[in-house]
């Protein structure tokens, strides 16, 4: 027989035009061929693990796609699970497949809500699952929105109610949108000007300017459920605006707000500055309360999913580091800096450690000020979506189950915190109070009839 005429190499075993088949040029393109030949809606054959078990079983193409044909591809993974573990293969490939992008940017806000995302890269958690990751500090938090969206950033820091805000297009047009771990709990403060440091009954704050960091955060939920418990609506009888963090404390030194409810450090550094004082930490309201996250767009996580798996990896055994208080001082020189916080060590690391000044002459000692825990409770975002419609950001009828569970990921956080030596809840869902009031995430219509003040429908 001529060798000329034979389409395999005896020495490769590819073809001469350089695949399996001989018919073409590369094995990349004779891969390309067959799944564009694939019957529609096979897309599960498509993936790394299924697609070479099919190859196994069948290396003709020809009885490959005449197979997949028959019976389709439901019915093709199901028979070939039954004696190969099709689940445990693609965990295996998951786990030790490189990233398909190894140079990330993550854009964060500079303020100790984002710990486990900034610290991450000074002390090596990405660089340890083979990530180069820049995190970029960013001015606000709908330049962080449109910079992820617009995929100038490949994840972001996010306040937890943003993912849902932008999957369901209040605000934004609606992208799906995930939030595969929570990135603080508590963390955050009422504080107010010295001139009202006799002012402490919210009764009396009528007329008064405050700040929230963005429209959809927990700030601006915690504080008008604060102010609405002591009877004052907040879009009648206050001013709430959206103003960055970096920017509160000189706008409380200008007069030009009475107060605001903010993520950490900024209350501390309006203490550090003489400016105002610590009326409330945000735990009295609701200890152990979601803040931050960590997010990314729904095709991100699909599309690079090993990516995906080393940056959540990474994020989240950063978190459990910072879980241990003997780690925070260590945490708070690291992130200080100026290309982090900006912020004197001595601030942060009164946030951090929970000893602190309130501004009012006494010091506190409050070991979770400011806590990191990554799961992502459903319950969470069922809560949160209940403060949307509440105050007129969401209306209609509301998916809540389906939105938690489609924004929060719940089942990635249990695998990865397990891995990290933490210890995943059992259940996706908790029950906790606000304010001394029982929230059941079963009957969120029900909780949400129950308030006397809200926005009218």
């Amino acid at each position: 027989m001529s060798l000329k005429n034979d389409p395999f190499d005896a020495n490769t075993g590819l073809g001469r035009g350089g695949c399996d088949c001989g018919a073409h040029r590369s094995q990349a393109e004779h891969d390309a061929a067959e799944r564009a030949a694939m019957p529609e809606g096979d897309d599960l054959i498509r993936r790394p693990v299924e697609g070479a078990v099919m190859r196994a079983l069948f290396p003709s193409d020809i009885d490959r796609r005449n197979f997949l044909r028959a019976v389709g591809a439901s019915t093709a993974l199901a028979a070939i699970s039954q004696f190969f573990p099709l689940g445990t293969a693609s965990e295996v490939f998951a786990q030790t497949a490189k990233p398909e992008k190894a140079d990330l940017k993550i854009g964060f806000i500079p303020i100790t809500c984002a710990t486990p995302i900034i610290m991450a890269a000074p002390m090596g958690f990405y660089a340890k699952q083979g990530l180069n990751v820049e995190v970029v500090k960013t001015a606000g938090w709908a330049v962080i929105r449109d910079k992820t969206i617009n995929k100038e950033y490949d994840a972001a820091h996010m306040l937890s109610p943003m993912p849902i805000a932008i999957t369901l297009g209040a605000g934004s047009n609606p992208i799906p949108y995930t939030m595969p771990a929570v990135e603080n709990i508590n963390g955050q403060a009422i504080t107010l000007a010295m001139k009202h440091k006799d002012k402490r009954d919210p009764k009396d704050w009528k007329g008064f300017k405050f700040a929230v960091p963005f429209d959809y955060s927990m700030h601006n939920y915690l504080l008008r459920y604060y102010l609405a418990e002591a009877g004052l609506d907040p879009d009648q009888d206050v001013q709430i605006r959206a103003v960055p963090p970096p920017e509160m404390v000189a706008n409380l030194r200008a007069d030009n707000i009475d107060g605001f409810l903010a993520p950490d450090p900024v209350n501390q550094r309006a203490v550090f500055d003489g400016v105002g004082f610590i009326h409330l930490l945000s735990k009295e309201i609701w200890d152990g309360h979601p803040c931050c996250a960590f997010a990314a767009s729904r095709d991100f996580v699909t599309s690079m999913p090993n990516t995906y798996g080393a940056l959540i990896k990474g994020i989240i055994e950063a978190t459990a580091f910072a879980t241990k208080a003997e780690n925070r001082k260590a945490i708070a020189e690291a992130i200080a800096p100026t290309n982090y916080l900006n912020q004197p060590v001595t601030v942060v690391e009164q946030v951090l450690t929970g000893t602190f000044a309130d501004g009012l002459g006494n010091v506190k000692t409050v070991p979770n000020r400011i806590d990191f825990s990554p799961f992502p409770y459903e319950s969470f975002a069922v809560w949160i979506m209940t403060q949307m419609k509440r105050w007129g950001q969401i209306k209609g009828e509301v998916d809540y189950a389906g939105v938690a569970k489609q924004v929060f990921l719940a089942t990635d956080a249990k695998k990865l915190m397990a891995e990290a030596g933490l210890t995943p809840p059992e259940s996706s869902s908790k029950s906790f109070s606000v304010m001394g009031k029982p929230f059941d995430a079963s009957k969120p219509e029900e909780y949400l009839a129950s308030f006397k003040i809200k926005k009218a429908a």
